[in-house]
């Protein structure tokens, strides 16, 4: 099925992509993701907008998309399956294709209790590789779970996530393999501090050809501190920050801090550049976006092809 994508004629004509993510806000104002519109247009192929991150509400991701494609960029619409059940994502994906949106990446979400609606009820009536399954049905076979037929098919690009970093490590590249079986068509990964770890990971998606079946963008996060560093490497579920990095940190004044987290991030993409199997970058700034044009400049990243 033909999309639209700007992110897939990049990936599908080989260019070494870029992904940024463009968070929400936590209010009705349009301005504000306009605003990071601005920031990231014309440096990314394609912007990530993200489904109440953390469990928070937010502005809804798919008004956040349509908001982005007015002003000329190509977004990701992120879904989680936690706040939906099966009759509410098929609805929302055929209205984002409706509304021009051409790309979906399909999640689980982070657990409610880590929100600000602990109380809320997590639906999960499907999880995320059952989300990949659906949408590729609803896309290639023109029909909806049940097999009722649709009058027409979305046309979305179809993404997912890995963490190389969870627990247990050998069975990271077997669901990676699951997802792309399901119908998964790119990949965006954890924030990659640990390259070892990240390399050994590559290794066995390349033993499994996996490489060959999906594009991967690995995940960039530049540090604004070394308590940054620390919180990510203690307190964040599935980060693995190591020793080294959070070291180099605080080696250097706090008011240098940030610069050296762009270096580190330079230097990150610079080393996905050169391994075998990763088509892209995957940007996750976090409330930081000023940070991206200039990231991609330094990794001589910019300009970004004519596709």
């Amino acid at each position: 099925m033909k999309t639209d994508s700007r992110l897939k004629r990049v990936l599908e004509k080989g260019h070494f992509a870029v992904t940024a993510e463009c968070g929400p806000p936590k209010g009705a104002d349009p301005k504000v993701i306009k605003s990071k519109g601005k920031i990231l247009k014309g440096f990314v192929d394609s912007v990530n907008v993200t489904d109440n991150q953390t469990g928070v509400v937010r502005l809804s991701s798919l008004a956040a998309c349509v908001l982005l494609k007015k002003e000329g960029l190509d977004p990701v619409l992120q879904m989680t399956t936690r706040d939906r059940n099966r009759i509410a994502l098929q609805s929302d994906i055929l209205g984002a294709s409706a509304l021009g949106i051409r790309n979906v990446l399909c999640l689980s979400g982070d657990h409610q209790s880590f929100g600000n609606q602990p109380q809320a009820k997590g639906v999960f009536d499907v999880d995320s590789v059952q989300l990949i399954q659906l949408v590729r049905q609803m896309r290639d076979n023109g029909v909806i779970l049940g097999g009722d037929k649709l009058s027409e098919p979305p046309r979305l690009f179809i993404g997912a996530v890995a963490n190389p970093f969870a627990d247990p490590f050998a069975y990271r590249a077997i669901r990676l393999g699951k997802k792309v079986a399901a119908g998964a068509e790119f990949i965006q990964t954890q924030c990659i501090y640990n390259l070892t770890r990240f390399n050994e990971w590559m290794d066995k998606v390349r033993d499994l050809g996996l490489d060959e079946k999906v594009y991967i963008l690995g995940g960039i996060t530049p540090l604004k501190s070394a308590r940054m560093a620390e919180f990510m490497s203690k307190q964040v579920a599935g980060m693995d920050v190591p020793d080294e990095i959070i070291n180099r940190m605080k080696s250097i004044p706090a008011r240098e801090q940030r610069q050296e987290g762009l270096k580190i991030a330079i230097e990150t993409i610079q080393a996905l550049k050169e391994a075998q199997g990763v088509h892209g970058v995957h940007i996750m700034a976090i409330e930081w976006e000023e940070a991206v044009p200039q990231l991609i400049e330094a990794a001589k990243l910019f300009p970004r092809p004519q596709v």
